[in-house]
């Protein structure tokens, strides 16, 4: 019997079982495994796959991480981890995943991702617009005297009472609501920290969490460029790996600082959107995202 066509294989819902075969998907690709990167958005998000024909995991996934007050009709949807194992590659099943993703399952609702240029094109044939780009930055930190910790301001590590704080600051900054995902933060991450200023206010936060054998800084957050690089400052001073960053371009200032730190630029990433014509929210205080993948 001949196997039906690639594109006509069942999309179906993924959950936290499939965790590993998520992880095993990424690896065929050539990228890390990230398995508690995965256990992130698998938990806070929704996951869409194709069962590879040949009983060996996944042939095809992605991740769509839903943003506002009601998941079920969201303000912004981020798509990430689009993903085809490298045997079923260039046959379109990238394609009909990601059609049915965007025009099915997702009909109607504005949404967002991180493109590499070798996956720009698909997106652009299914109507996203690339609206602003991000520089991925690694390496080791290395710090400089006591660091930018302006006067007036404060950073220290972040506690139970300031979660509504920071849940406020960032539906403001984000313009847009994820609870959901922020309250997962204090298990997801290494390291929460928040910064604030000489009135007690809350002004910025920042997550540090573990991705293989880096430290990711994501998400930062801030009022101005001294105290993001404080809470980057702050950060770096309790881990030996190296960081990892994904910066907004037009954060120049910062970009350099870090360059000046130790990290160096490798790679970068086109910001899409469908629907809408920028992202919303505050982008001078949103100076990196907590993963790519989640918008």
């Amino acid at each position: 019997m001949t196997p039906p066509p690639l594109t006509d294989l069942p999309i179906s819902l993924l959950t936290t079982d499939d965790l590993r075969h998520c992880a095993d998907l990424s690896e065929d690709r050539g990228w890390p495994r990230e398995d508690h990167k995965w256990g992130l958005l698998l938990a806070a998000g929704d996951a869409y796959g194709v069962k590879a024909p040949d009983g060996e995991g996944l042939a095809a996934a992605c991740v769509v991480t839903r943003y506002g007050p009601s998941l079920a009709e969201p303000d912004l949807a981020a798509l990430g981890m689009v993903l085809v194992a490298e045997r079923y590659a260039r046959r379109g099943l990238g394609r009909r995943l990601m059609t049915h993703v965007c025009d099915e399952v997702l009909t109607g609702i504005p949404l967002t991702l991180h493109a590499t240029p070798y996956g720009r094109p698909l997106y652009e044939d299914l109507g996203f617009d690339t609206t602003g780009r991000a520089e991925m930055l690694v390496g080791t930190f290395r710090p400089a005297g006591d660091g930018p910790v302006p006067d007036d301001e404060a950073v220290r590590p972040a506690t139970s009472r300031d979660i509504p704080a920071i849940i406020r600051l960032d539906t403001e900054v984000f313009g847009t609501d994820r609870t959901h995902l922020i309250t997962r933060l204090p298990a997801f991450a290494d390291r929460l920290l928040v910064i604030e200023d000489d009135q007690g206010e809350l002004v910025g936060y920042a997550a540090m969490w573990p991705n293989m054998r880096t430290h990711v800084v994501g998400p930062l957050i801030a009022r101005d460029a001294v105290g993001a690089q404080a809470l980057v400052t702050a950060l770096a001073a309790t881990t030996d790996r190296p960081l990892r960053t994904d910066v907004d371009v037009r954060h120049e200032g910062l970009l350099a600082w870090l360059k000046e730190r130790g990290l160096e630029s490798v790679a970068f990433n086109a910001v899409m959107t469908r629907d809408i014509p920028h992202l919303p929210g505050d982008w001078t205080r949103r100076w990196a995202p907590l993963t790519v993948a989640a918008g």
